[in-house]
């Protein structure tokens, strides 16, 4: 039986259609076809169409590909890398310990 599928707030869907973007416009900006692009991915070209529209229901391993078929593999490990709020989760956690 096929899982519920879980809503999206709108702030998330906005992250994702712009995203979706910034993918077509690095496309567009190598003079990159969707087919060709999708060929170099390993997916259908609606697969990528879905995903440069911001389709929520997109694995982010069909994200990793086709960024690293446009050799934007390295933004990739851009994702969650300043952990600001875990930072001070952790800052505070310490300092409670030291005053304890």
């Amino acid at each position: 039986m096929p899982s519920k599928s879980q809503p999206i707030f709108p702030h998330e869907k906005r992250i994702l259609l712009d995203f979706g973007e910034r993918i077509r416009l690095a496309r567009l900006r190598r003079e990159m076809s969707a087919s060709l692009l999708a060929e170099r991915s390993s997916i259908s070209r609606v697969t990528l169409h879905r995903a440069e529209k911001g389709a929520s229901n997109i694995t982010i391993g069909v994200y990793l590909r086709v960024l690293a078929a446009l050799q934007l593999v390295d933004d990739f490990n851009l994702l969650a890398k300043d952990d600001v709020l875990g930072r001070k989760l952790q800052d505070l956690e310490l300092r409670q310990r030291r005053s304890s």
